[in-house]
């Protein structure tokens, strides 16, 4: 009877959304030309090669977007690296998750959508994947899934797995579903005791929950070639040597308006200074950059710009990097960051990677989503967390002005993210023992 009724939920929540899943395909393109993967229907391509004896084993990892792909991906290259003859699918729900997952797979990879969470389609999916074991990553809890693995006998894991505030309530009120499915796991590795205790409150099994730390600390990777490509971007854009570049790395609405008044405030007595934003979604290219013209700067879009310098550059100007996959490369040009949704949004963007290039890091009070990250970070000094916009202009000034502050920050910043790696290996030697 409880499957019944969650399977009723689950028509009127997928109905309900229909119209937000429509608007979303057509603004970012990508789930209609594998709409059919959604109800475990896949191209006659896809199909020949999961049908293909290529691989005696074969994982499925499923990773819901960019975040959790980067995870999944060094899962896969710790697990290739101890057993070469294994195979993986990779899953995800967004596009913007199946683009980074398109540079992350390797030749014999195949990577697919994630099937709606009806036993139909899990069922379909499953035929035709036969993995020898299923992995999910951080979140991401499919009780028609994970059931169905159970029924064929596939062992199922979760791993860097979180339970963040908003969701650790109703995984509680949701037990009676929610317990049944967990201890089904074959192991869950928690990034902290706090996730820990979630999981159990949720019903997970006692034994087969381990606390293992973040594999987000071995997810970023530093890449010359992106920073070089970085610099000469911010060198056309009269942003290059000699500059002080303050980027906004992820941003969310609201915040790059933020960013902009702080810039207009401090590029008068900090005339090296730069601002570059990177808002999350590249999307909303159009609205950040009619936010830099209203604020009073041009707005040279990475998008479009070309081999001639741009017409208006110099401290009036403001870049948009409103393209995707090359915020590291900014990152490593930068001198100071500030980390988005975690001023005006909840649960903050990966704060990791700016830290890893040794840039000096500040971010707002909204982290709830790197609670053991931020842990770790803070207990370093090697971060800066502010509770609202005035602390964060504060910081910023003083910062630009302090170059040593600046150094030392970083320099703390990549000891720390240096110190907590390893935990990727850690896990696929459990996975695999």
């Amino acid at each position: 009877m409880r499957w019944m009724i969650y399977n009723l939920f689950i028509v009127i929540g997928y109905t309900v959304m229909m119209p937000h899943f429509l608007l979303r395909m057509r603004r970012r393109g990508g789930y209609q030309a594998r709409f059919g993967d959604r109800f475990g229907r896949y191209d006659a391509v896809t199909r020949a090669r999961l049908g293909a004896a290529g691989h005696a084993r074969r994982i499925w990892i499923h990773a819901v977007s960019v975040g959790e792909v980067y995870v999944a991906a060094q899962l896969m290259r710790e697990l290739r690296q101890r057993s070469p003859e294994i195979g993986f699918v990779l899953s995800t729900t967004s596009s913007t998750g199946w683009r980074e997952a398109e540079k992350q797979v390797g030749p014999d990879d195949i990577l697919i959508y994630n099937p709606l969470d009806f036993p139909g389609c899990v069922r379909r999916a499953l035929d035709a994947i036969r993995p020898e074991r299923f992995i999910l990553t951080e979140s991401e809890i499919w009780p028609n899934l994970l059931r169905a693995c159970a029924a064929r006998g596939i062992p199922a894991y979760l791993v860097n797995a979180r339970v963040s505030d908003r969701s650790a309530p109703r995984y509680r009120l949701f037990r009676f579903w929610f317990g049944p499915v967990l201890r089904g796991l074959r192991m869950i590795l928690a990034q902290s005791d706090l996730d820990r205790q979630r999981l159990l409150a949720a019903g997970a099994d006692l034994l087969r929950v381990e606390v293992v730390g973040s594999f987000k600390f071995d997810v970023g990777q530093r890449n010359e070639a992106a920073e070089a490509a970085a610099a000469a971007v911010l060198t056309q854009a009269d942003m290059g040597t000699g500059r002080l570049v303050l980027m906004g790395g992820s941003t969310w609405p609201g915040e790059e308006a933020e960013l902009l008044g702080i810039y207009a405030r401090l590029r008068h007595s900090h005339p090296d200074l730069r601002l570059v934003l990177i808002p999350r979604h590249f999307e909303r290219g159009d609205a950040v950059a009619a936010e830099i013209e209203r604020a009073g700067f041009t707005c040279i879009r990475r998008s479009r710009m070309t081999a001639a310098p741009p017409s208006a550059a110099g401290g009036c100007a403001v870049l948009l990097v409103d393209t995707t996959g090359e915020m590291m490369g900014f990152y490593g040009n930068a001198g100071l960051v500030f980390v988005g949704k975690s001023l005006h949004a909840h649960g903050a963007q990966n704060m990791i990677e700016p830290c890893l290039c040794g840039v000096a890091t500040v971010i707002g009070p909204y982290t709830e989503n790197f609670r053991p990250v931020m842990a770790d970070l803070l207990e370093a000094d090697a971060i800066i967390q502010v509770p609202n916009a005035t602390a964060l202009g504060s910081e910023l000034a003083r910062l630009a002005g302090d170059p040593v502050a600046r150094r030392d920050l970083g320099h703390r910043a990549a000891a720390a993210v240096n110190r907590r790696r390893g935990v990727a290996g850690q896990c696929a030697g459990r996975l695999l023992a």
